[in-house]
């Protein structure tokens, strides 16, 4: 799928999705804010300060997603000097369960701010298409409109394009660049092929928005 993210006025960017790709993410960062949920403890909190303190798991996520999104912080070379693994998965424990939730919550805000995006593009191309004079954008013959983001907004997507990739790249079970170059050259006929397809175009817009926020 062709497109790639370029810089506008104002340090933002903008890119042009037709309405198979729109769809597409979409659908995809659903999923993702699905799977990542409310968290261990159930829905969230509408006190904010009863949020601030809680606790959250000790344990990593089942999920083989989950685990990527949320990785032990402890275990490899960057573990303190001289601890055992006991120790490694103590230390690990502790500091997820006083990060976990925060990490959850701040996933859940990316994926929204892609999903709001979204709709509100396709709303003002909806409006666009009937002639309404007062929306934004337009839409070509073959359907979509030009993605227009903020600063900010290109920040969000930016984490919840590499958060999509993540979960992507678990599910292909890819560890390595000789994973990618791999799954290249998969016949059409492979059942992973779409989300292939897929994992390289999130890529390419990923690597392509980080592109434009660069100084």
């Amino acid at each position: 799928m062709p497109g790639h993210f370029e810089p506008i006025p104002g340090g933002g960017a903008a890119v042009a999705l037709d309405d198979v790709e729109i769809s597409i993410i979409r659908s995809l960062a659903v999923q993702l804010l699905e799977l990542i949920g409310p968290g261990p403890g159930g829905e969230i909190s509408d006190d904010p300060l009863a949020e601030l303190f809680a606790e959250g798991p000790t344990e990593p996520p089942a999920d083989a997603v989950l685990q990527r999104l949320f990785p032990d912080a402890y275990g490899g070379p960057g573990g303190p000097a001289g601890a055992d693994e006991a120790e490694l998965r103590a230390h690990s424990s502790e500091f997820r369960r006083f990060t976990e939730n925060d990490l959850r919550a701040g996933k859940r805000e990316d994926a929204l701010a892609v999903i709001r995006c979204l709709d509100a593009l396709s709303s003002a191309s909806d409006g666009a298409s009937r002639g309404d004079s007062d929306t934004g954008g337009g839409r070509g013959a073959g359907g979509g409109a030009v993605l227009k983001l903020t600063h900010d907004e290109s920040v969000r997507w930016m984490r919840a394009l590499n958060d999509l990739r993540l979960a992507i790249g678990t599910r292909l079970d890819i560890t390595d660049e000789e994973d990618t170059d791999l799954l290249y050259r998969l016949p059409d006929e492979d059942p992973r092929k779409p989300m292939v397809m897929a994992y390289l175009w999130l890529g390419g817009l990923q690597e392509t928005l980080v592109e434009t926020l660069m100084p």
